[in-house]
């Protein structure tokens, strides 16, 4: 007879039944799961049982850039990726990349601020990106690109 998994997992789940690892101990604790609860409250226990709020602060950066920044600096300004402490910010313009070089400490304190679970220690700003003529299905590897056809 085939074991089905799916229907064990949601006996088990019903059940109430949740191991808790303390000091390398396994011991199972009976929840009550008959009470409805609210959904914030839900992640919130999850966030915190899985140390993701660093995490979720991050994210918040990046999808709040509008509210933390202002609309202005929003409009000409990304963010990238941020890896280690070190958030990388694309710009419209090379101009716009020089003014917020300027800015960077003011814009580290309202980061820091506004999203105080974010680590941010360093912005790096680039410009925007030119187009490569590297790529593509009539392409030489070591050729000189389009150039070469201009004389």
């Amino acid at each position: 007879m085939k074991r089905d998994l799916a229907k064990e997992l949601y006996k088990y789940y019903r059940s109430g039944f949740r191991k808790q690892r303390n000091n390398n101990e396994d011991t199972q604790v009976r929840n009550k799961n008959t009470d409805p609860q609210s959904l914030q409250s839900v992640l919130s226990e999850v966030i915190a049982n899985r140390n993701w709020s660093q995490g979720v602060a991050e994210g918040s950066l990046f999808s709040d850039w509008q509210q933390i920044v202002g609309g202005e600096i929003a409009l000409h300004t990304t963010p990238i990726s941020l890896v280690d402490g070190k958030l990388t910010i694309q710009s419209s313009s090379s101009a716009w990349a020089t003014q917020m070089r300027l800015m960077k400490d003011e814009l580290l304190k309202i980061i820091s601020t506004t999203a105080p679970g974010a680590l941010v220690e360093e912005l790096i700003f680039i410009g925007p990106h030119a187009p490569s003529w590297k790529r593509g299905l009539r392409t030489i590897r070591g050729a000189r690109g389009p150039r070469d056809t201009y004389g």
